[in-house]
């Protein structure tokens, strides 16, 4: 055997390894910063280190010293696992080692490509002609998105903004709510928009933006507008009325950009995809496959349906690349230009799942969602403070004996299922109350690993007793 084979037998050998673990493992990390500086730091030797013996250093800290997010009971955010045939796409992505920028660089990974941007525009309901682009993650596919807003709403107004810049252009109104996911306004920063751009729309209860209320705000306003609407809300799961967004964006001339991070895969359901009415109608869209369609990380998508004006925001051509127009160039419609090719574990992924295998997925994740509510609601003492509508579900605590901050103690509850390790859960602030926000994306979630962790919940504010449940 030779070196390579060594190595790349022994890394496969150590990531089944984690693998078969991460099922039942602490959830979260058990070594500290310092633990795993002590095991992985140290000054740069003269002399390298057996390549086997590289991977199994890395391969210790990460038993350690990762959180398993790749696992059944990671509720922390909305973070999918990765499938297991996205994960070997995901080495053969690596093994190849290909520029996904150019056709002339890799044929296969641009047709790739377009065979996945085909296949998410026909599962969202989405025309032909709208073009699409894989970029890092979600941030960079609100910002793609909110790019090409920006360069058509100017152009709208007589400014070139690609030519020009921002120096003298009009201003540029912003519509967001403060439920917004915060990739929206940084990415409004990036884009030298500005916080001072967004104007605020009331929402709901649940976090919904009161379309009525966007209405009057835009016709108050004028010049060159945007209005960012959300499917599928961080905390609540809930999603803006979009078909009522739409007639109110289009009202006012307005580019609408909907981020659907994670929610934009409500699609595949028939039950479900009722959320999304209006979203073909939509000027671009952003989400994020490492979400709920559970591929590795580095895979965001932006979607858009002006493709001139989308290609415009984000190519400009050098004259070492021949612009033939043959075959499409993926780089033409992403921020970067050296690229993973990151459509490959996505093509994998749909292609094993196919339609009914995405409903089912995305259908379960909603039924486990559904289930954890279920077992914590009408416990005393705790309270959902949301409807689940979707994967998402929040919960406040309040203490046994009634006496003390119900903010203090639900803060105290999560660091305690933290700490436990059944699973791994997050806190949130909503409407300046603490909460618990739990996150259900993970294709492997199974109703044993939603017991356990209710399990867990309720021993972490002392609502049940019992050992722990074993998982």
């Amino acid at each position: 055997m030779t070196e390579r084979d060594d190595v790349l037998g022994r890394a496969a050998e150590r990531a089944r390894e984690y693998l078969d673990g991460v099922g039942t493992r602490h959830v979260g990390a058990t070594m500290s910063g310092d633990e795993l500086r002590a095991a992985l730091g140290g000054p740069l030797g003269t002399a390298g280190e057996d390549p086997v013996a590289v991977i199994d250093r890395l391969a210790d800290a990460g038993l350690r010293g990762t959180v398993a997010t790749q696992g059944p009971r990671y509720f922390g955010f909305v973070f999918g696992g990765s499938l297991p045939v996205a994960t070997a796409a995901d080495w053969l992505v690596s093994a190849w080692d290909q520029n996904a920028g150019l056709f002339v660089l890799s044929p296969a990974v641009s047709v790739i490509e377009d065979t996945v941007i085909d296949w998410i525009r026909d599962l969202v309901g989405l025309a032909p002609h709208w073009s699409g682009g894989f970029v890092t993650g979600g941030q960079m596919a609100n910002f793609t998105g909110l790019a090409a807003a920006r360069l058509h709403v100017l152009r709208e107004a007589g400014w070139d903004v690609e030519a020009q810049g921002l120096n003298g252009a009009p201003p540029v109104e912003v519509y967001v709510t403060d439920e917004a996911h915060y990739s929206i306004l940084r990415s409004l920063r990036m884009l030298g928009l500005g916080d001072v751009s967004a104007r605020h729309v009331p929402t709901d209860v649940q976090g919904r933006m009161d379309a009525s209320a966007l209405a009057a705000m835009l016709k108050a306003g004028s010049g060159p507008c945007i209005v960012s609407a959300q499917a599928g809300n961080v905390n609540t799961g809930a999603f803006d009325p979009i078909a009522d967004v739409v007639d109110a964006a289009k009202s006012r001339d307005a580019w609408l950009h909907v981020d659907g991070a994670f929610g934009l895969w409500a699609a595949a359901s028939p039950s479900l995809s009722h959320h999304l009415d209006g979203i073909a109608h939509a000027d671009s869209i952003g989400t994020d496959a490492h979400k709920w369609l559970n591929v590795p990380y580095d895979c965001g998508v932006a979607l858009c349906s002006r493709p001139d004006v989308h290609r415009a925001a984000m190519t400009l051509l050098a004259a070492y690349i021949e612009d033939s127009k043959v075959e499409r160039d993926p780089h033409e419609f992403v921020p970067d230009e050296s690229r993973r090719a990151r459509a490959v574990p996505v093509y994998a992924a749909l292609k094993a799942l196919g339609r009914d295998g995405l409903r089912e997925m995305v259908e379960r994740g909603v039924a486990m969602a559904r289930r954890m509510a279920d077992r914590l609601r009408g416990q005393p003492g705790v309270h959902i403070l949301n409807d689940v509508v979707l994967n998402q579900i929040l919960v406040r605590f309040e203490p046994p004996d009634g006496d003390g901050d119900p903010d203090v103690f639900t803060r105290a509850v999560v660091s305690r299922v933290q700490a436990d390790g059944t699973c791994w859960l997050s806190g949130t602030t909503r409407h300046g109350a603490a909460a618990m926000r739990i996150s259900i994306s993970n294709w492997s979630t199974v109703e044993a690993d939603i017991d356990a962790s209710a399990d867990a919940i309720l021993r972490a504010a002392s609502l049940s007793g019992g050992s722990r449940a074993s998982v």
